[in-house]
């Protein structure tokens, strides 16, 4: 029987390499949100500003 010989630190580092894919995607995602929100017009009688 052969096992599979991998290290914890291959493991880890398998680990921060999705994270770290995951991370930056999102990141991306969230961007894409935040230009999307900042072009939409509010609506009439909406104000993104708050009144004093």
């Amino acid at each position: 029987m052969e096992r599979k010989t991998g290290t914890p630190k291959n493991k880890a580092e398998d680990r921060d390499t999705r994270l770290k894919a995951a991370l930056k995607a999102n990141l991306v995602r969230r961007k894409q949100q935040a230009r999307a929100r900042s072009t939409e017009k509010p609506a009439e009688g909406q104000s993104s500003e708050k009144d004093s």
